[in-house]
């Protein structure tokens, strides 16, 4: 594992692994999240603070994982952690449904985001030009990420600049010019007043950071960056997520945040700079969600590439393969972008997307836990970051997960349950590849 990994050059620097954590959790949330939770929450109040809420309880389990990543500074992230402090069973089981499910299916959601907002951008008739597109892009990242991860670095720092320069437009005029009152929540309709639901809708949108994690293997100084860029990358989403909806709370009444929804911040920006405002939130959410697609290909590939190191999932020879002359895990990335790519063509990925990410939030749970068993595994030994405010930021972490996968089961029970039967289908797989290497 060690020897392979190494062969994985260590282009990563601080300031591309800060892009990755803001540039993989800044995607489309920013955009789309607003009128839901403002709806869930009630209020403008009850709303800005469920999106802090949801900041915190990803900041806590941020610097939770970096105290483990920092010990196993590894390729693989989250799957390697549980494979190593838990045993091959559990590890597989999460590296699984990173692989078969979690990772393919974001990229084709993201990817089909792409292909409908240009269809839409250049009244392009035809949805069949929506999955040309969003193959098109993943094709492209796909080809990028190959090719060397300083160059899917270079266009992850360029993205991230390029993505905040509409946001930032739009905090700093809607915040200048807006005439609502901040904290009136006006009038306006709401089917069922749940602040879990509105916290749980932001969990969604900062979902994403973990995947830093699993580049560790590429980082420079692994132990000094990944609590740094974490903490770094989530303390600035946070205060960019309050100030964009503080923005738009400021310019429309809370009834048409609600009423708008995801269109809420195309019409804030008509209003603050006219329709050539409509064209430039449109090319900012573009920017912004190719950016996110490069990042998730960045970090889903290294899970597959683990697994195969690991003679874990089938033809493990070839995903564990780095390529001789970029040194990437090329055959890892590709297949990720294949059943990305099957994704789009065959089902509904906002729904596949929802169900990998309860499955996902049940390894998060092992993932805080691993804090306390490594350090009653190695008591003494010297860490080269520890967790702080230690028990309480693992505690509020694991309690934080809970509560999404209780969210989750209360509100789609059915998608719970197909998650548990995609777990389950991964166990003959795992049998088998046991039998063969043993």
């Amino acid at each position: 594992m060690d020897q392979t990994n190494s062969q994985l050059k260590r282009d990563i620097g601080f300031f591309t692994a800060l892009s990755i954590v803001i540039g993989t959790v800044i995607g489309s949330g920013v955009f789309m999240k607003p009128g839901i939770v403002l709806e869930s929450s009630g209020s403008t109040l009850m709303a800005l603070a469920a999106w802090l809420i949801g900041g915190i309880f990803s900041i806590a389990g941020g610097l939770t994982i970096a105290e483990v990543g920092a010990q196993i500074p590894k390729t693989g992230g989250l799957y390697t952690y549980i494979d190593e402090i838990y045993g091959k069973f559990w590890g597989y089981l999460s590296g699984w449904i990173q692989t078969a499910v979690y990772g393919p299916a974001i990229i084709a959601a993201l990817g089909l985001y792409l292909g409908s907002l240009h269809v839409h951008l250049f009244n392009i008739e035809g949805r069949i030009w929506e999955f040309v597109i969003a193959i098109g892009y993943v094709l492209f990242l796909m080809w990028v990420n190959i090719i060397g991860t300083k160059y899917s670095g270079w266009v992850q720092n360029v993205t991230t600049v390029a993505k905040l320069i509409p946001i930032a437009a739009i905090i700093i005029f809607g915040l200048w010019k807006g005439e609502q009152t901040i904290f009136d929540p006006g009038a306006f309709q709401t089917t069922e007043l749940s602040f879990g639901a509105a916290v749980l809708a932001t969990l969604f949108a900062y979902d994403g950071w973990v995947l830093l994690a699993a580049v560790a293997g590429e980082m420079k100084n692994p132990a000094k960056l990944l609590p740094k860029a974490i903490l770094g990358g989530l303390l600035f989403v946070t205060a960019v997520y309050l100030l964009v909806n503080a923005a738009l709370f400021i310019v429309l009444p809370a009834g048409e945040v609600v009423q708008l929804g995801e269109n809420a911040a195309g019409v804030a920006s008509e209003i603050l700079f006219g329709k050539f405002g409509g064209l430039l939130i449109t090319i900012g959410i573009i920017v912004s969600i190719f950016g996110t697609l490069n990042s998730k290909i960045l970090g889903h590939a290294r899970v597959p590439f683990a697994m195969g190191e690991r003679k874990q999932l089938p033809f493990a020879d070839s995903m564990a393969k780095v390529h001789p002359r970029f040194k990437t895990p090329h055959i890892a990335i590709i297949q990720q972008s294949v059943f990305a790519i099957f994704f789009m063509l065959i089902g509904d990925p906002n729904r596949l997307t929802d169900i990998s990410i309860f499955a996902i939030y049940i390894f998060y749970i092992f993932g805080f836990y691993a804090v306390f068993t490594l350090r009653k595994r190695n008591p003494g030994k010297e860490r080269p970051y520890s967790v702080p405010l230690y028990p309480w930021i693992p505690i509020l972490s694991i309690l934080s997960s809970l509560y999404v996968i209780y969210a989750m089961l209360t509100t789609d029970p059915m998608g719970g349950l197909l998650a548990v039967l995609i777990l389950l289908l991964g166990l003959p797989i795992y049998y088998y590849l046991k039998k063969k290497y043993s």
